[in-house]
């Protein structure tokens, strides 16, 4: 890949980006077998007071946490405490969803991981009177000041959407995982986080919750001229006809807020670098290259993802099946997915290629043409 030739592509991407006020600020990552060929930060992590964006700069992930939190579930998984293939009933056995025929029915821990268990998110009901909001179920963003024991009580009294490994769909999935792995540890979700991954990974930044605000980018949401600053409480749709996520910037300065395993947590750009890169070089020495590539294989069955063409889901992950399908440069099991506060990534193994893109603009940086066209200049950077 030509350096100076991807760095002109990228930099032309980033500030564009910035300066026509799609986004406000941005870090980008790019790693190519294992080398760090480019860098940069751009634009404002704060606007109002003008303080810039730095490589430094900290992130609230929302669901760049699902990878972490899924890792981490693959690390006991090698250690022999936790198996794919358990009933989750195990570990939490005051948690039984019903199938909606009102029969019971068996998670598995793998179910969780690839998003094929049933469950659904807050935000993708049409509005205030979905059964997941009159049960007062937390999409793990706002701030319920409920425990996680508690939402996940709500949770289990909302029948399943379908019977698990029949269907996919994106879900509080990964944040059953998390009270999984605190019952597997017999730890808080942190501890667990931390002793598994983040420490042995020097991955100093990432927890779920701030310890220096100071170097917290300030959230911001697309908006014409240019993007407002995300209010506390605000709620902001990122599909059509959906009532939207209920965002609480202040939960990532709060110490006694749940640990939300699949939207909780706050990182930097070059940790969560560490980690996909462990996991591009096949997982150790935390995991095995066998359940590496398991995380890596499509689970789905072939199913498709909505609006995701040519994609399945992995453990932990987005998996690309097709990219003619899915009219992508990407090679063929790509994997990747992104963070509704600004965020995406992706790891494409065949290419040697680690890239991150942590931006405090959403959905811009998540969704938005920004992803796109970084994607693109990566590919067409190439010698």
């Amino acid at each position: 890949m030509n350096s100076s030739t991807l760095k002109s592509r990228l930099d032309l991407v980033v500030e564009q980006a910035t300066t026509s006020k799609r986004l406000v600020g941005a870090v980008v990552l790019v790693a190519q077998h294992g080398e760090l060929i480019y860098h940069r930060a751009t634009g404002l992590a704060d606007r109002e007071t003008g303080q810039v964006m730095t490589e430094t700069s900290l992130f609230r992930l929302a669901s760049v946490s699902k990878p972490i939190v899924s890792t981490v579930a693959m690390i006991l998984i090698s250690q022999g405490k936790l198996a794919l293939d358990d009933d989750i009933r195990a570990w939490l056995p005051d948690f039984h969803p019903t199938l909606p025929d009102g029969k019971p029915a068996r998670i598995t821990v793998r179910n969780l991981l690839s998003h094929t268990a049933g469950l659904s998110y807050r935000f993708f009901e049409p509005d205030e009177q979905g059964p997941y909001a009159l049960a007062g179920v937390s999409d793990g963003m706002d701030n319920s000041g409920i425990s996680l024991a508690e939402n996940l009580r709500r949770l289990a009294g909302v029948p399943l959407l379908y019977a698990p490994g029949s269907s996919w769909g994106y879900s509080l999935a990964v944040d059953v995982l998390g009270a999984v792995l605190e019952q597997v540890c017999r730890q808080p979700l942190g501890d667990v986080v931390k002793n598994l991954l983040t420490g042995p990974l020097d991955m100093n930044d990432t927890a779920f919750y701030v310890h220096n605000p100071a170097r917290l980018a300030t959230p911001y949401v697309s908006d014409s001229p240019e993007p407002h600053r995300l209010q506390e409480g605000e709620k902001a749709a990122a599909f059509e006809n959906t009532v939207g996520i209920t965002y609480s910037p202040l939960r990532a300065l709060d110490t006694q807020a749940y640990p939300s395993a699949g939207a909780g947590m706050v990182s930097s750009a070059h940790d969560v670098l560490k980690m996909l890169e462990m996991l591009r070089q096949g997982g150790e020495p935390l995991l095995t290259p066998t359940l590496t590539n398991e995380m890596g294989r499509d689970q789905t069955g072939g199913l498709e993802l909505p609006d995701m063409p040519g994609t399945g889901f992995g453990l932990g992950f987005s998996v690309l099946r097709d990219p003619q399908a899915a009219a992508s440069p990407e090679s063929a099991g790509t994997w990747r997915w992104g963070g509704a506060y600004g965020h995406s990534w992706f790891v494409d193994r065949t290419a040697g290629l680690s890239v991150v893109a942590f931006t405090n603009t959403l959905y811009e940086g998540m969704s938005g043409a920004f992803v796109n066209e970084l994607r693109d200049a990566v590919y067409g950077a190439k010698s």
